[in-house]
């Protein structure tokens, strides 16, 4: 079900497309910020379906179950905007606009594609289709194909080595107050670093999926590092809980 670009494919069944910097393999002095994203998808003439957009981020490499959904239309999230272009085909820029509100970490950008039928109204509660649901095999509802794909954002200086001269602090301190020090400025980039993650009711744990696949840390080192922060801070005064959702394992 994997999609090309300009490829006229039937989007009857869910499609995939897979938009990946791989930075975390070249480039692993850098992070990236996304800001927004922008699709160019046509369909043939007459056709009676509209794309329904579907967006999973992996926001430093790792597999795809290491990716989050991208809340479109939900809890103050901003909405898919389409804008009809002049072209032979029925083509529209589809643009979803995060801003300096919403932007996110991003490594890979997971494009999931259904279609859905036109209402004639132009409500909302327009239904997805699927061939089992086809009551007429002769019926014809159009191709799609997606021309083009822009994403807006911005990368940053990142220095992993420097994180890993504080994680060594905590093992290896030269006094009691540089310890103290670099769990400080570690909590510092965590609260940083997860600041970044989806709307929701806890922040998503995003530091973690840092040290596992920027710094390449083992699953048993993380939860060796969080231990620490958690034992600083349950020591200072009026500590609350700092409670996450896991990402990354």
């Amino acid at each position: 079900n994997d999609m090309r670009l300009n490829s006229w494919f039937d989007p009857s069944w869910r499609k995939r497309m897979l938009l990946t910097l791989k930075s975390n393999k070249y480039k692993t002095n850098m992070v990236h910020m996304l800001l927004g994203i922008s699709l160019q998808v046509c369909l043939t003439k007459n056709s009676t379906l509209e794309p329904a957009l579907t967006l999973y981020i992996n926001p430093f490499g790792g597999s795809h179950s290491e990716s989050w959904y991208i809340p479109v239309n939900e809890i103050g999230f901003p909405d898919w905007k389409a804008t009809k272009l002049d072209l032979p085909f029925e083509c529209y820029n589809w643009t979803l606009t995060l801003g300096n509100k919403w932007k996110t970490f991003f490594e890979t950008i997971h494009i999931y594609l259904r279609s859905r039928i036109k209402t004639q109204d132009g409500a909302n509660d327009s239904v997805y289709y699927e061939p089992a649901e086809m009551t007429d095999p002769a019926q014809s509802l159009g191709y799609m194909k997606i021309n083009s794909i822009q994403v807006f954002g911005y990368s940053m200086h990142f220095d992993p080595e420097a994180i890993r001269d504080l994680i060594l602090q905590l093992d290896y301190p030269y006094t009691q107050g540089s310890q103290d020090t670099a769990i400080l400025q570690l909590l510092e980039i965590r609260d940083r670093v997860n600041r970044l993650s989806p709307p929701g009711q806890q922040k998503m744990d995003l530091f973690a999926c840092l040290l596992r696949h920027r710094l390449k840390l083992t699953p048993s080192e993380v939860v060796r590092i969080f231990a620490s922060l958690q034992a600083f801070t349950a020591r200072l005064p009026n500590s609350v809980d700092y409670e996450t959702t896991k990402l990354c394992s």
